[in-house]
């Protein structure tokens, strides 16, 4: 007899979603995570009052009312709403790209201005398929906004010079011919009240959970407990890395905390050109509005600056990078997975792809749903 039904590898959304289900349907279910907390990258640490991102700034958004309600039933979430600004050479724009960017770069007043502009830029470029993220940039908002507001950002982000990056990444753009500063068009958005990690506490509610446990590590001890393995950590990593590792590029921050009540006046600020060496500086206490629990004014505050870096072995891996190369890579190892019995891959890692929030959670809900009816 096995101890239990499902082993869940890895305490961030996709695993404590899974789990959480799993245990509500009346399996038995254990955790374990190699990091010392749970909460994957959406971790959140109160320092100073303020409850800290400590893998990158997490807002949650999403237009999936089932997901909503599902969130709701384990944290308050807050009115917050992503309104980041780019910060270029000590020039502030709006972002996304909306009526007051249109107004700062060219002076237009319009909608039919600032399409104008942007049509006049494209046509001057003579691009009509693009080919690439830059050539895909310029069709999307011109050359003035590409070359101020995108161009550094994206290369830092990538390490890649933009004419090099496929053009999809960037399809998704937000453009708006609006005085709409809201970053994510999503009917619902913000950030949990107390933070991420009680949110994923309250999912694991009454679940075993072990931390600091690597399970490729004790993987035949690990094994022999369970019916099932839900894997979530990196694929390639899962097989030994037999045919090479899946590339990703990763993210380092430098936080400090700062003996004032303000540095930045917003919770996102991008640093656009390329000579500023982080893609951005984050001021978490502002996705709570800048108050503590008791709706008190914080007298400190905390930022991360972000950099952007090639993964190597060892690093935490952030975003698959999507290319020809790597998927042909990944449908390799996707071949070996799906011949591995009782064995499910799921998540960022597990299924070498970039997941918002409301969708990793929506996966997790869809495979749990159809293993345990």
């Amino acid at each position: 007899m096995k101890q239990y039904n499902y082993l869940i590898v890895g305490a961030g959304l996709y695993g404590a979603v899974f789990a959480q289900q799993a245990k509500a349907a009346g399996k038995s279910v254990l955790v374990i995570d190699k990091r010392p907390h749970i909460a994957g990258n959406v971790y959140t640490e109160e320092i100073e009052g303020i409850n800290v991102h400590k893998y990158g700034a997490h807002i949650f958004h999403t237009n999936n009312r089932e997901v909503w309600d599902y969130v709701n039933r384990f944290a308050e979430f807050n009115r917050f709403t992503n309104s980041p600004v780019a910060n270029y050479h000590g020039e502030l724009y709006s972002l996304p790209f909306n009526m007051y960017t249109f107004n700062k770069m060219w002076g237009v007043v319009t909608p039919e201005e600032a399409a104008a502009k942007i049509e006049e830029q494209k046509k001057a470029t003579g691009i009509t398929e693009p080919k690439n993220l830059e050539e895909q940039a310029i069709s999307l908002v011109g050359t003035d906004i590409y070359e101020k507001l995108v161009k550094g950002y994206t290369e830092k982000q990538w390490g890649r010079p933009c004419a090099e990056l496929p053009a999809f990444i960037i399809k998704r753009l937000p453009v708006r011919l609006t005085f709409d500063n809201n970053y994510f068009n999503a009917l619902y958005q913000g950030i949990p009240i107390g933070g991420y990690t009680k949110m994923v506490e309250n999912m694991l509610d009454g679940i075993e959970v072990r931390l600091n446990t690597d399970y490729l590590e004790h993987k035949a001890e690990l094994v022999a407990l369970t019916e099932k393995v839900v894997y979530t950590g990196p694929i390639d990593a899962y097989f030994n890395y037999c045919y090479g590792p899946l590339e990703y590029r990763s993210v380092r921050f430098e936080t400090e905390v700062l003996d004032k009540p303000n540095f930045q006046g917003n919770a996102a600020v991008n640093y656009t050109d390329r000579e500023t060496p982080w893609t951005r500086i984050i001021e978490h206490k502002w996705f709570e509005f800048g108050k503590d629990k008791d709706g008190n004014d914080l007298p400190k505050t905390v930022i991360s600056r972000e950099y952007s870096s090639e993964w190597r072995t060892g690093d935490e891996p952030y975003y698959p990078v999507n290319d020809e190369k790597n998927g042909e890579l990944y449908a390799k190892y996707k071949a070996l997975a799906d011949a591995e019995k009782n064995v499910i891959f799921g998540g960022r890692l597990g299924e070498y792809k970039y997941y918002d929030m409301d969708a990793v959670i929506a996966a997790a809900l869809d495979r749990c749903k159809k293993e345990v009816k």
